[in-house]
């Protein structure tokens, strides 16, 4: 059973858990379980996707209950009439706030995207960010002596796949956690110490003006154990009733 955040006779929004797919794809055909067909059952009608979420992010994922609604939200994804809003542990001191104004070339899989164009321009992609905490471990984890990372409070413009993650990389402060575009490094000091086997990315708030009732709407989702366990680990707990 997943946690429903939100619902209407339109809308049904669910707490997606790290490591499960949004629905059936080629990329990873041993997978058994699936966001859509699970909430599908867990509400007894069909559900349309109408917006992405990474397999290892965690967080708020939406759904439509009827086609027509599922169209009207590709609308308003599509016209960045929402805000998405994110959470995450990253290598290393981030500036205080700051916006990645960074182009990204389209991720292509192999198997899935192989009658895409290949050679498609690099599209516009910008993120807000605010640091909220740091914390400096006494442990050497690659070339330093110490170990340091940041709590970051993540605001996309945009909506490129990966964006987050790649726009992170970008700035050399890679996401804990991230096996694509992160540091290994860190993934095994984070894995091995701190038991942490999970991107530590999670979708937290979406806003958006319901595109039935034309009122706005607001969703968010608490962050689970694996996560709220990092906070604890990294002594950030008292940010927890502003996060």
């Amino acid at each position: 059973m997943l946690e429903i955040l939100f619902r209407d006779e339109w809308l049904v929004a669910v707490n997606k858990p790290a490591g499960l797919l949004v629905h059936r794809s080629m990329i990873d055909k041993h997978e058994t379980r699936f966001a859509l067909q699970m909430v599908r059952d867990q509400v007894g009608q069909h559900v349309f996707p109408v917006h992405r979420l990474d397999k290892p992010t965690s967080g708020i994922l939406l759904f439509a209950l009827n086609p027509e609604t599922a169209r009207k939200m590709g609308d308003v994804f599509s016209t960045r009439e929402t805000k998405k809003e994110y959470l995450a542990v990253v290598r290393g001191f981030t500036e205080e706030q700051g916006i990645i104004d960074y182009p990204l070339k389209e991720e292509l899989d192999k198997k899935s995207d192989r009658k895409a164009q290949q050679d498609k321009a690099a599209q516009e992609a910008v993120t807000e960010y605010r640091r909220l905490a740091t914390v400096e471990l006494p442990y050497a984890v690659g070339r330093y002596q110490t170990a340091r990372y940041s709590l970051v409070h993540l605001l996309p413009k945009t909506g490129r796949k990966h964006q987050l993650r790649r726009h992170l990389k970008h700035l050399y402060h890679p996401i804990v956690g991230d096996t694509t575009h992160g540091d290994g490094k860190q993934n095994s000091f984070f894995r091995d110490h701190l038991n942490c086997h999970r991107l530590l990315l999670a979708a937290t708030s979406l806003s958006l003006v319901h595109p039935e009732t034309g009122e706005p709407v607001t969703i968010q989702a608490p962050l689970d154990g694996a996560f709220n366990g990092i906070i604890e680990e990294l002594d950030w707990s008292e940010l927890r009733s502003t996060i």
